[in-house]
């Protein structure tokens, strides 16, 4: 899958992006915008509600905006690595074990991000690297319904990093299958985030155990079972303990 699908977000009073990369691609949002006015109307459009469902695919986000009675069809355009790049980035995380292990906690550690920069590869958006095309009438880039896309694509990028790498040019199997290449064995696997509009203003996070020991069965199954049911019956149980106890819900 190239490209992934995003229900749209309900209004909200007020949201920030709150992790270090979802603040450092709108910086580079509010860089690029040649006027300041413009940016703070597109985070008031991107609190009121009126952006559309989100699609992400390599190097483009695209959504409509409403705007009065108008719908305006907006896109933002994001370089995208090339395959020698790609590789560089892949080589980098594979040297790391904690690499792999916080991309698949839904976590992007800033020493990774640096230390691709030093390959020559950039992660994140720079000053004009956010190209930004909208069928509205204003001249400014970036618009107010652009810069209400970018806005709210930050704070996918704030629950899921995976988002980030698919628009620089990686569906998340694709990166996972060449990681495993890489390190010869198993990498692990995540559970996708789900970004919905049940809790208005807030992203699901769901807790991500990172690759664990697959589950051996030292006993005989009861009669009626077969050994993979039971084993996938551990493998949540499992998962649902690890996330109490990051929560913190077990001490209480």
């Amino acid at each position: 899958m190239t490209a992934r699908g995003f229900a749209a977000f309900p209004k909200v009073k007020r949201r920030v992006a709150t992790t270090w990369w979802g603040k450092a691609w709108v910086k580079a949002l509010e860089d690029t915008a040649l006027d300041t006015t413009l940016i703070r109307l597109g985070r008031r459009y991107a609190h009121a509600g009126v952006v559309g469902p989100i699609t992400v695919s390599p190097g483009r986000l695209h959504a409509q905006v409403h705007d009065d009675d108008t719908v305006y069809t907006t896109t933002v355009s994001v370089p995208a690595l090339s395959e020698v790049q790609w590789g560089r980035f892949l080589d980098r995380v594979a040297e790391h074990s904690g690499h792999i292990a916080a991309l698949l906690d839904n976590d992007m550690p800033r020493d990774l991000v640096l230390a691709a920069e030093e390959s020559g590869v950039d992660l994140l958006p720079g000053i004009g690297d956010l190209e930004p095309d909208c069928d509205c009438d204003s001249f400014e880039l970036t618009c107010r319904h652009a810069a209400a896309l970018a806005f709210q694509v930050g704070w996918l990028l704030d629950a899921d990093p995976f988002v980030l790498l698919l628009l620089k040019g990686k569906p998340e199997q694709e990166l996972l299958d060449a990681l495993r290449d890489r390190v010869a064995g198993p990498v692990g696997t995540r559970t996708p985030v789900v970004v919905s509009a049940e809790v208005a203003g807030q992203l699901p996070a769901r807790p991500v155990a990172p690759a664990t020991t697959p589950v051996v069965l030292a006993v005989e199954p009861p009669p009626g079972f077969e050994v993979a049911d039971l084993v996938a019956l551990m493998e949540i149980a499992a998962s649902r303990a690890r996330a109490l106890l990051r929560s913190g819900t077990l001490d209480e």
